[in-house]
């Protein structure tokens, strides 16, 4: 069998790029290897049969075979699908390529097209999309009915072009109708600041091919550009729906590790022999030991949790937030022989300690709700996860490590936040600031002479 050496894992379907975040390899299959049951091709056939003969319209039998596929593939978890050719087609040419769209992750949720996230700079981002964003209509066309590759098609196009979306929002029985221009969609892969002297701040909006050398890059520079050393770091993976396994797993490894023995980032576990692998931090150059806080949301999904992940079960970092989308589970990309493609869930993954993230999420060690949100809009809160989708794959409890130690969560109440700065108008990064500075101050306490 040959088999693709990159591995993504990511969120539902992302309309800035329909593969990264989904596809887990790429695999070829020998047909003859596992036959299904002669009597349930049998029970197939019979429904095709009478349905072609006897049905009040004359159906054509290829749209109905790809409607059982689809039912087949959809009654097993939400993010198992059959691509016909040309949706596959485009999905394998958007792998390195770029093409107009709106920049937002959707999913089905109770029947509906539900937004999932938006994505940082985009024109969804823009216009004002949340997480949990009901869409009722696409131009005039109502999307009940619709599958997310259909809705996906129609939201796509050329760069300049208008696209209507009517949003239903927190039950409000009347639309919000955003008129959105589609534009070329390349995300930033992160972005890095100086927060106050000695602070500093990095935010990760999608693990993409380079994100582990520019990660390794912006904290020397901030280092340099803090007298050679941090106090503190706030590792932002807010509204983050994943990406490249890879590239997780480089961002955790600069944080853990420093023992040979002790490096584990994630690992799958599933039924083929190829989906039971582990991954673990490289040897090489570390990030000094300085005290890290992690912020998550409903909009961090599948590789940001695995990075959220593996920094809690070491104890490196503290978490804060909200709790993540709980994606936890691995799709494998099957061709098939007419052009089109399978894509199957294969696994799931784990953290170092064997929990298993699959609809349940990283939930945060301090939990800060959002309040004042401006640099980001408010998009990413916990009230649409992996859970509410529908038929949703559950979590599974992993041989390896603990299982699923309880969080001694704590319930932080919110406050307005105050415009006089930009931390100020970011109310969860303002905590996490405001932890790390605590942090320091009782080092400084322990370590004075007495």
């Amino acid at each position: 069998m040959q088999t693709r050496t990159r591995i993504t894992i990511g969120l539902v379907v992302a309309i800035f790029c329909l593969t990264i975040g989904v596809a887990a390899g790429w695999r070829h299959y020998n047909p003859a290897a596992d036959q299904v049951g002669a009597e349930h091709l049998r029970l197939l056939r019979e429904v095709v049969t009478i349905v072609r003969s006897s049905y009040v319209e004359e159906v054509d039998g290829k749209k109905l075979l790809e409607g059982a596929v689809n039912g087949m593939l959809a009654s097993l978890d939400p993010h198992s699908s059959y691509l016909p050719p040309e949706p596959f087609t485009e999905m394998k040419t958007e792998i390195s390529g770029s093409f107009g769209g709106l920049g937002i992750e959707i999913s089905m949720r109770d029947g509906k097209l539900t937004v999932v996230a938006p994505i940082e700079d985009t024109p969804a981002w823009r216009a004002g999309i949340q997480s949990g964003d009901h869409i009722w209509k696409i131009d005039d066309t109502p999307t009940r009915g619709l599958t997310i590759t259909q809705a996906v098609k129609r939201m796509r196009g050329e760069k300049g072009t208008l696209v209507s979306l009517s949003i239903l929002r927190n039950g409000n029985g009347k639309p919000l109708v955003f008129p959105l221009v589609r534009d070329i969609i390349k995300t930033r892969s992160f972005k890095s600041r100086t927060l106050e002297p000695g602070y500093g701040y990095v935010r990760i909006s999608q693990f993409q091919e380079r994100t582990g050398d520019d990660f390794a890059a912006a904290l020397a520079k901030l280092r340099s550009d803090n007298g050679g050393s941090l106090k503190g770091l706030v590792l932002d993976l807010r509204n983050n729906p994943g990406g490249l396994l890879d590239a997780a797993v480089a961002v955790a490894g600069r944080f853990v590790g420093e023992r040979l023995d002790n490096g584990l980032i994630v690992y799958t576990e599933g039924r083929e022999h190829f989906a039971k692998r582990s991954y673990s931090a490289t040897i090489g150059e570390k990030e000094p030991r300085y005290p890290l806080v992690v912020l998550i949301n409903g909009g961090s999904a599948s590789a940001s949790e695995i990075v959220a992940g593996a920094l809690q079960d070491h104890g490196r970092a503290v978490i804060m937030g909200t709790p993540s989308f709980g994606k936890g589970s691995v799709q494998t990309v099957v061709p098939l022989k007419d052009g089109a493609g399978l894509k199957l869930t294969t696994a799931r993954y784990y953290t170092p300690k064997g929990r298993s993230i699959q609809a349940r999420g990283i939930e945060p060690d301090i939990v800060v709700e959002r309040a004042g949100f401006k640099e980001l809009p408010d998009k990413g809160g916990a009230g649409f996860l992996e859970k509410d989708l529908d038929n949703h794959l559950s979590g599974a409890e992993s041989g390896v490590g603990e299982k699923n130690p309880e969080q001694d969560a704590k319930k932080v109440p919110t406050a307005p936040a105050t415009p006089e700065h930009e931390v100020d108008k970011d109310y969860q990064l303002l905590r996490a600031l405001e932890l790390l500075k605590g942090w320091d101050a009782m080092r400084k306490v322990a370590t004075a002479k007495r």
